[in-house]
């Protein structure tokens, strides 16, 4: 039989193999869109915010699991698997979706080589692989209703920051306004603010949805993460 020393080692090696994989996914596909495109055009996407925060998040949860410390606090972990949660969902769902009046399909069909797979690495491969670490190996019932409202600040600054930077552009700039539903120049701010009340309220109710799952997953013996200690909480 396995001693609990061994079971736990491995429990936790596992873990942080698996966490340093997804944030290197992440860095990846950071990495390949800096280098066929604009930096500064490439770093204003949600998506790429989204990853490499789930990066940052995701390698020093590794770390920490690596040397038996307190696994980065609920309120970030939560916040990441909801952030990146919608960007493969928005993707899928509105983007890439034919059907949806804000799809960009004919623009994804251009895309080959390592821009296909950055594009896969960031909307597909991120999101899948923070649901299976909430669903397999981060302790449950640490997620807040509180945390749902909190994390409503993040989407609030990237649409902030994705307006301003659009009024200052010129019309002619590509990619003036990031995606489509946020397009002041095509719908105009009242149809946007509509959109972005939307996206809040989906965000929330997601949110909300993350906190009951997490209330009522049964526990498993590989879940190595622990309340949140110093920095991070």
């Amino acid at each position: 039989m396995t001693a609990p020393a061994d079971a736990s080692r491995h429990a936790r090696v596992t873990a942080a193999a698996f966490r340093a994989l997804i944030a290197a996914a992440a860095v990846a596909g950071v990495v390949i869109e800096c280098a066929y495109g604009s930096v500064p055009r490439v770093l204003s996407f949600f998506t790429i915010w989204t990853n490499i925060l789930l990066a940052v998040v995701f390698a020093l949860s590794a770390r920490r699991a690596l040397r038996r410390e307190p696994d980065v606090g609920p309120l970030w972990r939560g916040g990441v698997l909801l952030f990146i949660l919608v960007t493969g969902l928005v993707f899928h769902l509105v983007l890439a979706n034919p059907a949806s009046p804000f799809n960009v399909t004919e623009d994804l069909d251009k895309l080959s080589g390592a821009r296909a797979v950055a594009n896969q690495l960031l909307h597909t491969v991120t999101p899948a692989g923070a649901v299976l670490d909430f669903l397999l190996l981060t302790a449950p019932r640490r997620l807040r209703a509180r945390h749902a409202a909190q994390w409503l600040a993040y989407p609030l600054a990237y649409v902030i920051f994705a307006l301003v930077r659009g009024a200052l552009l010129s019309p002619a700039a590509p990619a003036r306004y990031t995606y489509p539903f946020i397009d002041v120049a095509q719908y105009g701010y009242a149809r946007v603010a509509l959109n972005s009340v939307v996206l809040g309220v989906a965000f929330y109710a997601l949110g909300l949805a993350l906190v009951a799952a997490d209330r009522y997953r049964p526990p498993r013996e590989n879940r190595i993460s622990s309340p949140a200690e110093g920095p991070l909480k």
